[in-house]
């Protein structure tokens, strides 16, 4: 029998599933942290530097399990700061739950030191369910209700626990009279498949199609084998949202690869030139990327009904869990006699591999950041799992990166924030401490909050049992995707007040704190130092001294963007040769690919 509130809480999300949390901890939270301690056999706290980090980390280990991720922060200011990553995983429909200490009960409403309004701060954020408890009897239904919420709709919930209330006798069972709830543990995820009438209106849009293309996003990253069957019965090219990366191998022949601004050229073609699209698992946002409206016939395939036909205007919107609803349609689906336009799409695809191949090769100064990734795909270990930050390095993992069968990878995809690369390696780390974990972080995100998680790494990473996990440093010295973005969308030359940052030695703090530190500003050593990275026996900074003036061109340049970009030219930019030289190597490379420019 549990003693306290505090222990019968944690007590009951063990009865859950719930093995690890995320936190740190506060005087809101106290009686929670003594409990955790007393029952740390049955779930783990690992100690971020910042609730925000937590929160990320929680995220992260929902994204690379499929269980709710939990998150633990103090009153106040502790319970604000989880915000960020919290609205990461909301954005992304991650199932996470925010614990969450108050001022006493007694205290509320008198204006009280830290005393904030968590409901209504939350209501958005976790607007599926957040429930401030009043009494111990109310404990046991609140973590039922938030839990099975997280899991069935894949969405965050919060509990709100005041601090007077966390240190009470528990109250494991609530009196059998009016006015309580008793409720239950356990949820099982029913299998969502659509009705064979459905099926087979989706089926008679995908046959009579010639020219089929697919997108595919997180939803199908449990369903590999089921979208390939279908890409190959349609004679398909299959391109894919970032978070979708993957969810099918980047060595297949038809695999354009990514879809958007950090998208490829043959994905780009093969959308302009469809005349079906088939949709699975995927809220792409950008529509300017997709077929013109009217130029396709569209079949659509989500979990969530919320997302279809939201992208694009499809024919046939079927709601069903992208696995078995590919498996129900593939039997109704004809073979394409005619593959001529998967022929054309693996032209493409090969012809691009030599232009990225190309623009990798091309002199920088020091270091052309393509060629950091382009060095890195066949020296990625088997089984790795990625994970990605917010800047200008996510175009070159969009795009040069080749992922293999058997690896995971993921980022801030909904958010686009800043600073959720190291704490996504971690969550991954403890997720799975037998797999090794590269981090991709820029030096913006380095200096945010990269740096104080690797303080993180050195204090837990004895306890895995690889223990490789290698953050790349791109250090560019430059907020380098914002700068694009301004130089390209805004037409302004680079603002040295807000866009240059200082010049750390990443790799000497990761020495410094008893990490190993590994230096390269010269593009012939990348590849012996990422043998050298995935080959050490502790935690590893690569840190790279790369080129910020190397374009991540679009695969399609708008009018618009061309005369933007040619306003910023007859602007003082302070790095204008650098920038004309280089953007002149990447057109050129796509041109003549192969050549050397």
């Amino acid at each position: 029998m549990a003693e306290t509130v505090s222990d019968f809480f944690w007590q009951r999300l063990h009865d859950w599933g719930v093995r690890r949390v995320f936190g740190y901890p506060g005087d809101g939270i106290n009686g929670l942290i003594g409990a955790l301690d007393r029952a740390q056999d049955k779930v783990e706290f690992v100690q971020a530097r910042h609730e925000e980090m937590a929160a990320f980390m929680a995220g992260a280990h929902a994204k690379f399990t499929g269980e709710v991720g939990v998150c633990l922060a103090t009153s106040g200011p502790g319970a604000i700061h989880l915000l960020n990553g919290l609205y990461d995983a909301r954005l992304d429909h991650m199932p996470v739950l925010a614990i969450v200490g108050q001022q006493a009960r007694t205290a509320l409403g008198g204006h009280y030191q830290q005393e904030v309004d968590l409901q209504n701060l939350f209501k958005d954020v976790a607007g599926a369910f957040v429930q401030q408890a009043s009494v111990p009897g109310q404990v046991r239904h609140l973590i039922d209700r938030a839990m099975r919420i997280a899991m069935a709709e894949r969405k965050v919930t919060c509990i709100i626990m005041p601090n007077d209330l966390q240190e009470l006798s528990a109250v494991e069972t609530p009196p059998h009279k009016h006015g309580t709830i008793h409720s239950g543990i356990g949820y099982s995820r029913p299998a969502v498949i659509p009705t064979q009438q459905q099926l087979q209106q989706a089926a008679e849009v995908l046959n009579a199609g010639k020219k089929v293309a697919m997108l595919v996003g997180a939803g199908a990253l449990q369903a590999t084998d089921e979208v390939i069957a279908v890409a190959d019965r349609l004679g398909a090219g299959v391109a894919k949202a970032l978070l979708g990366k993957a969810a099918v191998p980047d060595d297949l022949s038809f695999v354009t690869g990514s879809i958007g601004l950090l998208g490829t050229k043959p994905s780009w073609d093969m959308m302009m030139e469809c005349d079906t699209l088939l949709m699975v698992g995927s809220g792409f946002p950008y529509s300017e990327f997709l077929p013109k409206e009217g130029q396709a016939r569209g079949v659509q395939i989500d979990l969530s009904p919320a997302m279809l036909s939201l992208r694009y205007p499809m024919e046939v919107a079927l709601e069903g869990d992208s696995r078995t609803t590919l498996e129900a349609l593939l039997p109704l689906l004809k073979p394409k006699a005619d593959r001529s336009w998967r022929e054309r799409i693996e032209k493409n695809i090969s012809s691009w591999w030599e232009t990225l191949e190309a623009r990798a090769m091309h002199a920088a100064e020091p270091v052309n950041p393509q060629r950091i990734f382009w060095e890195l795909s066949p020296r990625l270990p088997e089984r790795c799992i990625i994970t990605g930050d917010s800047g200008s390095h996510t175009n070159w993992y969009a795009r040069d990166v080749k992922l293999r069968r058997g690896m995971m990878a993921s980022l801030s995809g909904g958010l686009a924030t800043m600073g959720s690369g190291m704490p996504y390696a971690i969550g991954a780390k403890f997720a799975h401490p037998d797999r090794p974990v590269l981090a991709i972080c820029g030096d913006g995100a380095m200096q945010m909050n990269g740096m104080a998680e690797l303080i993180t790494v050195s204090k837990y990473w004895q306890k895995w049992r690889d223990p490789r996990l290698v953050v790349l440093v791109l250090n560019n010295r430059d907020l380098n995707q914002v700068t694009w973005e301004q130089r390209v969308m805004a037409g302004d030359p680079k603002f040295l007040g807000s866009q240059s940052i200082p010049d750390v030695p990443y790799h000497r703090f990761a020495e410094l704190i008893g990490l190993r530190g590994i230096y390269v500003d010269d593009p012939d050593r990348l590849a012996g130092a990422w043998e050298e990275a995935f080959a050490a026996d502790r935690p590893v900074v690569l840190e790279v001294k790369a080129d910020p003036n190397v374009p991540p061109l679009p695969p399609h340049i708008t009018l618009q963007q061309m005369k933007k970009f040619a306003s910023t030219l007859l602007s003082p930019d302070p790095e204008e040769g650098s920038v004309l030289v280089n953007t002149a190597r990447e057109v050129l490379s796509g041109v003549l690919p192969g050549k050397s420019h």
